[in-house]
């Protein structure tokens, strides 16, 4: 497998600068250990003027039939022959990816310490892959990587036999991109969609590679017009991890289009167009007044959390169904909440929050205030009794009804926090949306959304069975017509007081 990265420069910014950004000397012929060969990396041109960076990769055809994952491409799947004799060697695959992955590993993240303002910029660039496999054609390649900001396009057909014209093509072309971009940008995009044109990986396709994908197709995946195609087949057709792909991708977009950050977009929801919290304003002089500032939905939630927690006095907190971690960050902010306890049932979630919290670089005293547990909210656990207070935000909605229940009793029943707060979308300001289409939920995994009415019922049976007072607030603009985009009920014991409590 043959791929080469060219770039032109000027005698104050010289086209070597791509050693830099690649991290490999164009004086020197390097080469590589991967587990099904070994990739090269060279330069047949290298001046101020023009360099040409070349990545060979030699695969073992032998070594694939060993590790069990070297059938043929060119007979039948139980053919002997083609698993030795097939365009694995020769042909651009999932192969080259991770070799280019393994061997361009910082110039990917573009990290270039001695020129970083060299890969913060769009080069000149100009790519060739000689033999890449196109199942779709020409048309697909074009497809794939038109939208992406390159002038040029060329995916030339490679014939059968030049020989035999009246053969036809085969499904291989000879791919040259030319444009301007970030080499990051343009190593991701090879990255993902070499596999996604070959549409086969050499790899079992693990739930972690979700994660690799949308690192890859960050900023440019989201709102491809092919993304469900490049999803699937990246993904190699598993449909739970095409799916958890596309949701987070709608995420990703929704932000974008809103312009917040993906972690401030709860539910695929943002603030929506007025959703800012009454004072929320941005102070501009005496003589200009005060404008309102745009404030995320789910900064906004997290305030009324918070606001509920201090009116109770509580202390000892429990964030159930804590998921990446965000409003266990926000609550170690303040110094009142001296025992803050995330849940999830998700063991991935709960590695997320603890980087995001930086758990490994805490302090004693602050590392002290915070437990990340795995568990189910449906089921009792004695780990979660004698807290002043319980979070369940935006959590009830991912339950099927039947097992809401469960989660009653687990939390009012057996945990029994003096106060409980639940937040969960309000369906009636779904209309409001404008990008939600019609009858659609917030989030694809949402089992129901609720009206008001049918909120204050859940909320009102849960209170009278367990004993407890309840009382409702909107999260966000309390629209005259719709309601609010959030809805939110404060529970409270009222078998006790806090004042009990501490005595």
């Amino acid at each position: 497998m043959f791929l080469t990265i060219s770039t032109t420069g000027t005698p104050e910014r010289p086209a070597t600068d791509l050693g830099f950004l690649l991290h490999k000397h164009p004086e020197k012929a390097q080469a590589f250990s991967t587990a099904h060969g070994t990739a090269h990396v060279l330069y047949p041109e290298a001046t101020a003027e023009r360099c040409t960076a070349a990545l060979l990769l030699e695969v073992d055809p032998v070594a694939l039939v060993r590790r069990g994952k070297g059938k043929g491409r060119g007979g039948a799947p139980d053919s002997a022959l083609a698993q030795y004799v097939n365009d694995r060697p020769y042909a651009a695959s999932s192969l080259l990816a991770v070799a280019l992955a393994k061997v361009f590993k910082s110039a990917l993240h573009g990290a270039c310490a001695a020129l970083p303002e060299r890969a913060a910029a769009p080069l000149p660039l100009r790519i060739e892959i000689p033999a890449l496999p196109a199942r779709g054609g020409a048309g697909l390649v074009d497809r794939l990587f038109g939208p992406l900001g390159w002038t040029s396009v060329t995916a030339e057909p490679v014939v059968l036999d030049p020989e035999f014209p009246e053969w036809g093509d085969s499904r291989y072309v000879r791919l040259v991109l030319e444009g301007k971009l970030r080499l990051a940008d343009a190593l991701n995009q090879l990255y993902v969609l070499l596999p996604v044109l070959d549409d086969a990986k050499h790899y079992w396709v693990a739930p972690d590679e979700v994660d690799k994908l949308l690192r890859a197709g960050d900023g440019w995946l989201a709102g491809h017009p092919e993304q469900k195609l490049i999803t699937s087949r990246y993904l190699s057709r598993r449909w739970g991890l095409t799916r958890e792909a596309t949701e987070r991708l709608e995420m990703v977009r929704l932000a974008e289009a809103d312009g917040l950050e993906v972690e401030d977009v709860d539910n695929a929801v943002g603030a929506g167009e007025g959703d800012t919290a009454a004072g929320a304003v941005d102070a501009v002089g005496e003589a200009g007044g005060a404008e309102e500032r745009s404030v995320p939905l789910a900064e906004l939630r997290r305030e009324a959390i918070l606001g509920a927690l201090r009116a109770a006095e509580a202390a000892r907190v429990l964030d159930l169904g804590c998921g990446q971690g965000q409003l266990v960050q926000a609550l170690l902010k303040d110094v009142r909440f001296t025992d803050i306890v995330g849940v999830d049932v998700s063991a991935r979630a709960l590695a997320i929050a603890a980087r995001r919290l930086r758990l490994e670089r805490m302090g004693e005293r602050q590392a002290g205030r915070v437990t990340l547990l795995q568990g189910s909210l449906t089921y009792t656990d004695k780990r979660l009794t004698g807290y002043d207070a319980a979070v369940l935000s935006e959590v009830i909605e991912h339950l099927d009804l039947p097992r809401l229940p469960a989660l009653g009793y687990a939390v009012f029943g057996s945990a029994r926090p003096r106060t409980v707060v639940v937040t969960t979308p309000n369906v009636e300001y779904n209309v409001r949306w404008e990008t939600l289409p019609a009858g659609h939920v917030r989030h694809g995994d949402h089992r129901f959304e609720w009206t008001r009415e049918e909120f204050r019922a859940w909320a009102a049976d849960i209170a009278g069975t367990y004993g407890y007072g309840v009382e409702f607030a909107p999260v966000g603009t309390d629209d005259p017509e719709v309601g609010p985009p959030t809805q939110m009920a404060v529970f409270t014991r009222t078998d006790t007081t806090p004042k009990e409590d501490a005595a």
